[in-house]
């Protein structure tokens, strides 16, 4: 039998495959997610993740006791956060992603809520999605339909490479002082913004942008001020991801 065929392509730095692409688009995810959103999470990959890319904690300000087991932090800011379980796609698609993805992160959802049943975990649990393509509008209508709380996240390509390459698969994009840069987003469904959902619509989600570099991150708004950053101490950490 052939062995299997290897696809890759070449960049300035070298020649890297598919999945080392796919690999660094996940880190650049992690840290993004950790520094301004306050998740702490832990990548998952390989054959057997059951498509899950990262896992782990979402720490938002406490909004009424909707979880009254899990454990409390009071952050430097003075607000009092507990954690929302998170469950996260990343894909580098140059392509923009379709509803497909949402369903099948749907599926991973309701797999997840299941498991949770028997084992009596009862923690809320957010899928976040998070793709270097924007979403299709039909992907969006999916999402916002669903009765599950999900989070999508576009995170546009950073260097002017992989803009490049980004505008040759779709080139729907915007000139920004004789430069071509994608506009990210951050897009979270009723279910889990709006009023009689997860978050009662007491955070916000934000795409702020520079004027001056054209470039963006997606920011936390909570009782209409800015929400620092805030993850405990890991060390602390004493109640483990089921």
């Amino acid at each position: 039998m052939a062995p299997p065929r290897i696809f890759t392509r070449l960049s300035s730095t070298g020649v890297f495959s598919n999945v080392h692409l796919g690999r660094a688009f996940e880190i650049r995810s992690l840290d993004l997610l950790q520094a301004q959103l306050s998740m702490s999470l832990t990548r998952v990959g390989g054959a057997s993740d059951g498509g899950i890319d990262l896992q782990g904690w979402w720490w938002l300000p406490d909004l009424g006791g909707r979880n009254p087991t899990g454990p409390e932090w009071e952050s430097p800011d003075g607000i009092v956060r507990r954690r929302i379980r998170v469950l996260g796609q990343c894909k580098a698609e140059k392509r923009k992603l379709g509803p497909k993805y949402v369903r099948e992160m749907e599926g991973v959802l309701a797999r997840h809520h299941m498991d949770a049943g028997q084992t009596r975990v009862r923690e809320p649990t957010v899928g976040v999605f998070v793709s270097q393509s924007p979403f299709t509008r039909s992907a969006i209508l999916r999402a916002y339909s669903s009765s599950m709380p999900f989070f999508l996240l576009h995170l546009p390509p950073e260097t002017q490479e992989e803009v490049d390459e980004a505008d040759e698969a779709d080139p729907e994009t915007e000139e920004h002082d004789g430069f071509m840069s994608h506009i990210g987003a951050a897009i979270w469904n009723p279910a889990l913004g709006a009023s009689n959902g997860l978050l009662q619509g007491r955070i916000e989600v934000r795409w702020e942008r520079s004027l001056e570099s054209g470039l963006g991150r997606p920011r936390l708004w909570f009782m209409n001020k800015k929400l620092q950053g805030f993850i405990p101490p890991r060390l602390e950490l004493d109640t483990p991801l089921q």
